[in-house]
């Protein structure tokens, strides 16, 4: 028994770290939750801008009898979409920006090869 109560008093200045530790972390994590604000921020009208002519073109939409085939072809060639067109086509991954990605199948046979030292 005497030998349990020597082990624990020795633990006690550890506890008192582990437990001011984790008060500092708590602390700065409240403090500090968004260290990503230094990326780029946008200004809000960025994004009206674009959500207005999306708006005015739902509504013209709305207003004509549905599109035929021939007429959406055209829209939808002229960007990524009909809805959207070119909108942000530079910020979006496709295969003509993305040449050097690897695929899925790539990463994993590299990874199984440094594993099995191939």
């Amino acid at each position: 028994m005497k030998m349990i109560t020597a082990v624990l008093s020795i633990f006690r200045p550890v506890r008192f770290l582990v437990v001011a530790f984790t008060c500092a972390l708590v602390l700065f994590s409240n403090a500090f939750p968004a260290f990503a604000i230094d990326s780029y921020q946008s200004s809000p009208q960025e994004g009206t801008t674009q959500l207005l002519d999306i708006q005015r073109k739902t509504d013209e939409a709305a207003k004509e009898p549905p599109k035929g085939l021939k007429e959406v072809q055209k829209e939808s060639n002229k960007g990524l979409n009909e809805v959207q067109g070119a909108a942000d086509i530079d910020k979006q991954k496709r295969p003509e920006n993305t040449q050097s990605a690897k695929s899925v199948e790539e990463k994993a046979n590299s990874f199984l090869d440094k594993i099995t030292g191939k």
